[in-house]
């Protein structure tokens, strides 16, 4: 069969007038004028071109296809006489003189319009996914994803960084989110993990010799799904420095990604060397959260000291009292009720306000509990006729995280307190190495366990845990985490007098990461690293709510593969290969899948 196209559906143009061509593509559509006149659209990957059809025998071929079937037309390019300009290919038509279908799509309805695809419910997009990538509108996604990463990886090359691979079946990890387990055939009993992330393979290279590493990093962690986080795996921008302190690898992204997003993004500005740095416990007192996003000017004040005891119930002591101060915000009550519900099912936390009137009296929400405060709270937040002030109260942790999602919520919402068109980039520094753990109400790790506490061992062996820094950093961008990194804990010593704390001892780390631990223990350089999400990236380059929006096939927000019906059984042969048997919970055992070709049985 002869399919070799002389062109692509974008490419023709009134200069091609008079040729002889070949284009391949989906049949997307015929619309019929007269009994021999039509006009049809032929689309591909690179665009449409529309073919006029003149004759009855191309007529009968097209009228018995069904859309989306894949053709192949041989004809002669003329110039159109009625042009479109909002297609390249709007000065031109072909006419066909001859049509072959190369592909018949046998189903006369689709599940969804090709060009409307993501109108659509999304297990529906994700089950038909190769349908759903014939919109143009979402497969210039997977070209954007391409052309991306084609970038950061030729930009890690200019910075002298080498690409290498690292496994992906290794050991379980200790720590973090839920490991992905293999069975072992050749080990019963035993199992590998896919990892999590390349930590302790990139931290072995620097052990190595290697000076500079990166790859474009599959990881796997068994999570939820979030809007911003896709469950099963991600890809990451891994990197590794040798001899690198913590701004080298400031450095090094700011030179980075800036030109990505800059040229790829839908706002065509990005912050530039240096990106701004906040302390840790800064950006939860200024912000509310340690994402912050920069472009709204808007920040949080502590008017505990102020309205503490005021007579109204959630500002009693000892709770915290924190207020946002919006000038000149002028909007409806309803918008005002709407903000504040919004708020409550984000945080799980009640927020309540004021607003100032020209006479400088407090009005509206919990203005009558205020009164006697009311001169000292215009002079604490200084405020002006038509100012609103939000208030979030509670436990500091709860205080500060109302704050942090009424802040998200008011910028957009306030006319000059946010500036959308604008990728604003910063870091968070400054961490605390440890934590108490809320559920373990033990000291626990708070960002990474690898990381090197500021102060060294005398920090660890002097200092209170909870006043020890790490130096440990978060890349942010509009209020998106893009990735975590730190200077490693490279030294033997150090490292065992960190986990002491949390009660590990050196048999402990010995036993959990014994590679790791015994290449540092024949010499390892001080390194510093991070991993930027490419997916979170994309997903804020493309203006995308949704990080499945740019991902070739994800999965659903419950951890399924629709298209491909994963997770799903596997014959007992295959379990009995690696020696795995299957418990099903009892409520399980009745379902249709459940059943003794699963191995399943009572133990």
């Amino acid at each position: 069969m002869f399919q070799s196209r002389t062109h692509n559906c974008s490419e023709l143009r009134a200069e091609n007038a008079g040729e002889k061509v070949v284009l391949c593509g989906w049949f997307e559509n015929l619309r019929r004028v007269s009994k021999n006149l039509g006009f049809a659209v032929l689309r591909d990957f690179y665009g449409v071109t529309q073919l006029v059809i003149e004759n009855a025998e191309m007529m009968e071929v097209l009228e018995g296809l069904n859309t989306e079937s894949v053709i192949r037309s041989e004809g002669s390019v003329r110039e159109r006489s009625s042009k479109n300009p909002a297609l390249p290919t709007g000065d031109i038509e072909v006419v066909p003189e001859k049509i072959e279908v190369l592909g018949k799509c046998i189903f006369p309805e689709l599940p969804f319009e090709i060009n409307r695809s993501r109108e659509a419910d999304e297990n529906t997009r994700l089950k038909y996914r190769f349908l759903d990538l014939r919109n143009p509108a979402v497969k210039d996604k997977m070209v954007l994803r391409s052309r991306v990463i084609s970038d950061l990886r030729h930009a890690m090359e200019e910075e002298g960084f080498l690409e290498i691979t690292t496994p992906i079946l290794t050991s379980s990890s200790p720590e973090g989110a839920r490991d992905y387990l293999v069975p072992s055939r050749l080990h019963p009993g035993e199992f590998y993990a896919l990892p999590q992330a390349p930590q302790q393979f990139k931290q072995i290279l620097m052990a190595s010799g290697i000076d500079r590493y990166f790859q474009i990093a599959p990881c796997f962690r068994d999570e939820d799904a979030r809007a911003d986080r896709s469950p099963g795996e991600f890809y990451q921008l891994d990197m590794e420095l040798s001899f690198a302190t913590q701004e080298d690898v400031f450095e090094v992204i700011e030179r980075v990604l800036p030109p990505v997003f800059a040229r790829y993004g839908i706002y065509k500005s990005a912050s530039q060397a240096p990106f701004r740095r906040i302390k840790y416990l800064d950006a939860l007192e200024e912000f509310g959260t340690d994402k912050p996003d920069l472009r709204i000017d808007l920040k949080v004040d502590d008017v505990t000291e102020v309205l503490s005891d005021c007579g109204f119930t959630p500002f009693a002591s000892p709770n915290v009292i924190k207020a946002v101060k919006v000038s000149a915000f002028d909007v409806s009550r309803k918008t005002i009720d709407k903000l504040m519900a919004e708020t409550e099912v984000i945080s799980g936390n009640k927020a309540c306000w004021v607003k100032t009137g020209e006479d400088m009296n407090l009005t509206g929400g919990v203005s009558k509990f205020l009164t006697e405060r009311q001169d000292a709270l215009v002079k604490r937040l200084d405020l002006h006729p038509g100012d609103f002030v939000a208030f979030a109260a509670g436990e500091i942790g709860a205080a500060r995280k109302t704050a942090g999602v009424l802040i998200k919520l008011l910028g957009p919402a306030a006319p000059g307190h946010f500036k959308e068109d604008t990728y604003e980039f910063c870091w968070i520094v400054d961490f605390p190495m440890y934590e108490i753990g809320e559920e373990s109400g033990e000291l626990e790790f708070c960002h990474n366990p690898f990381s090197m506490p500021q102060g060294g061992l005398e920090a660890l062996k002097n200092s209170d845990p909870l006043k020890i820094l790490a130096y440990q950093y978060d890349l942010v961008c509009n209020g998106v985490e893009l990735s975590s990194g730190a200077v490693r804990n490279h030294d033997p010593e150090i490292m065992v007098a960190a986990f002491e704390k949390v009660g590990l001892g050196e048999e402990d780390v010995r036993a959990k990461f014994p590679a790791m631990y015994n290449a540092f223990c024949y010499g390892a350089p001080p390194h510093a690293g991070i991993a930027p999400g490419v997916d979170r990236m994309i997903m804020l380059i493309a203006g995308e709510s949704s990080i499945r929006e740019i991902i070739p096939f994800p999965m659903n927000k419950n951890a399924e593969d629709l298209l491909m019906g994963a997770p799903g059984r596997v014959e007992e042969k295959q379990l009995r290969d690696v020696h795995i048997v299957v418990k099903l919970p009892e409520e399980s055992r009745d379902g249709g899948k459940a059943g003794e070709d699963q191995g399943t049985k009572d133990e």
